[in-house]
């Protein structure tokens, strides 16, 4: 097991240890999480991008503001087909990077309302 999959292994586990994996997610949100609300009425559940997760392995500039604006809600909206062709959160999630955003991990990002 690498250093990475090790690292996420930890903190899921802390996370169901301390609760949070069955607290709604309304609740479970930690300060600068964004919840990304659907445009349309769907069954996947919006997608939550956790700032604390992602600010312990990079620094602002890595997506700030030449990915994402540095404004809350000044972003536009983000589909998956742009995703997986390597825009906003897909410069990352490519399966390089990080894990591929894919059918196989919509939960990862999708995680409730």
């Amino acid at each position: 097991m690498d250093a990475t999959t090790r690292t996420i292994a930890m903190i899921g586990a802390a996370l169901s240890l301390a609760g949070l994996a069955v607290v709604p997610i309304a609740q479970a949100l930690a300060p600068g999480d964004i919840v990304f609300e659907r445009q349309a009425q769907q069954e996947t559940p919006p997608a939550v991008f956790s700032h604390w997760f992602h600010r312990i392995r990079f620094r602002c500039y890595v997506c700030h503001p030449a990915i994402f604006p540095m404004k809350a809600g000044g972003g536009p909206a983000i589909k998956m087909d742009d995703i997986r062709a390597g825009k906003y959160c897909g410069a990352c999630h490519n399966g390089k990077t990080a894990w591929e955003a894919s059918f196989d991990t919509c939960m990862r990002c999708h995680v409730g309302e």
